[in-house]
């Protein structure tokens, strides 16, 4: 029995020894690989930013090398530490595992996926400002696997590729101008064309409404106190811009209409009030009821 052990034992480490310059050389091309890939990575970037002029599409050419060199730093890595395996055995491996690796990793897979179609087609770029469901904000990155976005509030949401890339995305600064509608109640006394040529000669002398398209003054309904017009007025996409112009309209329209002796007026509301305690439905006789019935003629 010891000599069996004993024997075993020198063949084990005869094939360990046998084996070792391969696991050493596999080693140092898995760290070789590291540098490899990122120097890849980095001349892949250089040379998509002077050839390609899609900000995504260069995202998607840099880390597509610097995956490939990865999974080739690994196959030679495989061949060299295991001298009997060979590429079509790893290959053939590869497919007999994929039908688990795919449950296992379907979601990692999913957002890949969605990833690579999202930079491929582009519905949105980086610095664009999206609604993503419940969350607005600035395009910051758009990775393989999520994308990052900056709220307006400062705060950070990363979302899997695969939720934006099924969700209805609104892209609020993918043209050179957006619209705004503000709405104004006027009194009913107001003559309405004066009303009309006072909002357009004041909102178009606002600082940063465009020229182009041209604003829109439209009467909408006639509300409980005041007869109600929307402006419609153009500036540029970005939400700070659409803040700033808005209120410097509103200020606008308060200074104008106060110069102009028109009035926006406040909801009124007729409250009447009288003393139920002078009442009582309770009582049996009939004329208790009708004194309190010419009672109530009389309050009224």
């Amino acid at each position: 029995m010891v000599e069996t052990i004993t024997k075993t034992l020198k063949e084990l480490l005869s094939s360990a020894i046998k084996l070792f310059p391969g696991l050493l050389s596999a080693i140092i091309i898995i760290f070789l690989t590291r540098y490899f890939a990122e120097f890849i990575q980095k001349l892949a970037s250089q040379l998509g930013t002077r050839m390609i002029r899609s900000h995504s599409l260069q995202l998607l050419l840099s880390k597509t090398c610097y995956v490939a060199v990865w999974v080739i730093g690994i196959l030679v890595a495989s061949v060299i530490a295991f001298p009997g395996l060979r590429l079509g055995d790893i290959v053939a491996t590869l497919g007999l595992t994929s039908v688990a690796i795919g449950f296992a990793f379907q979601d990692i897979f999913k957002n890949f996926l969605a990833g690579v179609l999202l930079l491929l087609q582009e519905p949105f770029r980086i610095n664009d400002q999206v609604i993503i469901g419940d969350y607005e904000g600035t395009v910051e990155q758009i990775d393989i696997r999520t994308t990052k976005i900056r709220t307006y509030q400062g705060e950070r949401v990363i979302l899997p590729n695969s939720t934006v890339f099924t969700s209805a995305v609104q892209v609020r600064t993918s043209f050179s101008s957006r619209r705004t509608d503000l709405t104004v109640g006027v009194d009913y006394n107001t003559p309405l064309p004066k009303a009309v040529e006072t909002l357009q000669r004041l909102v178009n002398g606002v600082e940063g409404v465009l020229d182009s398209p041209a604003l829109e003054v439209d009467l909408v309904s006639f509300g409980d106190s005041s007869i109600d017009f929307v402006v419609r007025y153009w500036t540029l996409p970005q939400q700070k811009e659409v803040r700033r112009v808005k209120t410097r309209v509103i200020i606008a329209i308060k200074k104008a209409f106060n110069q102009a002796d028109i009035n926006i007026p406040y909801p009124i509301r007729a409250v009447y009030y009288y003393d139920q305690q002078q009442f009582n439905d309770y009582l049996p006789s009939a004329n208790n009821g009708e004194s309190s019935n010419r009672t109530l003629l009389r309050e009224n």
